[in-house]
């Protein structure tokens, strides 16, 4: 294959000599050569065309392009080998796979799919998606992944299912969020948005499409199985799931409770939102104040019907569902939240005022057998019924009393439960003799006497006594001394003197 400038150098010498074999001699070639380039300019044609030869496989193209066709372009080649094999062809396998590659490379050509650039508009479009959530004891969890086309504004929260009071509490947490609401809401196909496909139109599920009226917006759904159309959506979760599952990449820990999930979406969150992003050279919550001149406002209620039935809070802490009580946490007392059942959990739901959000969830329980929980209570209210309750003064003798220290309440208490008479008196004599001997004799005693289960009226004095005499600490069994008496006093025994 002669290169440009020879090929050049062979039709001027042509064109001067206008003899094959004349211009043969100065361009150093053959004079066929000399014909063949000429020919070729006289049609027209490239003389850098290369006349392609006849291939044994050249009557088999027909089927290998057949085979591509039907495959989308995915077929093997040795599996197109072995078809045209037994079809007759002799070849090798590596002819079949310069073949296939070529077909292939040209079916892509006209198959390629071309995208026209999308320019979002502030105040049009918010997509969401889900992702797959670390493991919280064993338990799988989800991410709820949305983000504003314009601003690039997003938001994470995890889930524990996808049903749809999932995705209304999910919604209305990320408008609220926002600060206002879209035109048009853009998200998957999942069977809380679409029930069926009919003639490749989307039935809208009717329970989501009341969200939409509430809100006064528009849910759309792609293409099935395109993640092509809502591709912002899709590279939010990427991007959520390589910050917040644990994997070998980011060497992060397993997350202990739910709440700590929590905590590391709401630290994604405000991460990502606060700096520079890529392609817009703003800090998303920069322009987010900017878009949200465009949102629609709020309504004032959140959407509750998905959430179940209304019950009111206790004031013990609990809400009857099905003759059950189930507890939830203190701070709702005498509010109403809602409750529901998905399968085996009862999940209960209270609206505030950042939204709707789930308050506790319990195991479906029987009748007579309460289900509840002891983090929905303060601390001093999760004592058992059986706990030592601690002594609180209540007049300003019980208080002096009770100044005197620990040994003074331990008394007491121990003195109650001994059932004791006189206990007012008795503790009134020892105040006026911490007046004499001190405070912290007193309290000493007042504790061994607890200790002791001595409660009579002259024991506090004798205990006073014997801890003035006896200053030295008693005597306990140890490693190197014991209690038990020695044999000492027989070392004398069969001498001269004792006979």
């Amino acid at each position: 294959m002669k290169r440009g400038r020879e090929i050049v150098e062979i039709l001027e010498a042509y064109d001067l000599t206008g003899s094959y074999r004349a211009a043969a001699e100065l361009a150093g070639c053959d004079h066929h050569t000399v014909a063949r380039y000429v020919k070729l300019r006289a049609e027209g044609r490239s003389p850098e065309e290369r006349t392609q030869r006849a291939r044994p496989i050249d009557e088999f193209m027909d089927k290998i392009e057949e085979l591509v066709a039907r495959s989308g372009g995915r077929v093997r080649a040795d599996v197109v080998h072995r078809r045209i094999t037994t079809m007759g062809f002799a070849g090798g396998e590596r002819t079949t796979r310069r073949a296939v590659a070529a077909v292939k490379k040209s079916w892509q050509v006209g198959q390629r799919r071309v995208f026209r650039p999308w320019i979002p508009e502030p105040g049009l479009w918010l997509q969401f998606d889900w992702g797959e959530g670390p493991r919280i004891g064993g338990r799988r969890t989800g991410l709820w992944c949305a983000w504003l086309p314009w601003s690039r504004f997003r938001v994470v929260i995890p889930v524990l299912d996808k049903t749809l009071p999932t995705v209304v509490a999910c919604l209305d947490a990320t408008l609220r969020r926002l600060g206002g609401v879209p035109a048009y809401v853009l998200t998957d196909n999942e069977k809380t948005i679409t029930v069926e496909h009919v003639a490749d139109i989307a039935v809208r599920n009717p329970e989501i499409v009341q969200v939409a009226r509430h809100y006064g917006m528009t849910i759309r759904t792609c293409v099935p199985a395109d993640p092509q159309s809502k591709g912002g959506a899709e590279n939010t979760v990427k991007i959520a799931k390589a910050d917040l599952v644990p994997t070998n990449a980011n060497l992060l820990g397993q997350y202990r409770t739910f709440a700590e999930l929590e905590a590391a979406c709401r630290d994604f969150t405000d991460e990502v939102n606060a700096r520079l992003h890529r392609d817009t050279r703003r800090r998303p919550a920069e322009a987010l104040l900017e878009e949200r001149a465009r949102l629609h406002p709020l309504p004032a209620r959140a959407f509750t019907v998905a959430f179940g039935t209304t019950r009111r809070v206790n004031w013990d802490c609990t809400i009857s569902v099905d003759g059950v009580r189930y507890s939830v946490p203190h701070h709702l007392v005498d509010t109403r939240v809602w409750a529901r059942f998905h399968g085996d959990e009862l999940i209960v739901t209270a609206v505030s005022e950042d939204g709707p959000a789930e308050v506790a969830r319990h195991q479906r329980a029987q009748p007579g057998r309460p289900s509840i929980r002891d983090e929905h209570y303060p601390p001093r209210s999760r004592q058992s019924d059986t706990a030592q309750r601690v002594p609180r003064a209540r007049t300003a003798d019980e208080a002096a009393f009770l100044a005197l220290g620990p040994g003074a309440a331990a008394w007491l208490v121990e003195a109650a439960a001994a059932g004791i008479r006189g206990v007012r008196r008795k503790m009134a004599e020892a105040v006026a003799l911490a007046k004499l001997h001190g405070v912290d004799h007193v309290d000493r005693a007042l504790g061994t006497a607890a200790l002791a289960g001595r409660f009579s009226d002259n024991d506090l004095i004798r205990i006073l006594a014997h801890q003035r005499d006896d200053d030295t600490p008693p005597t306990r069994a140890s490693e190197t001394h014991s209690l038990q008496p020695g044999t000492s006093a027989w070392s004398t025994f069969g001498t001269t003197g004792e006979q």
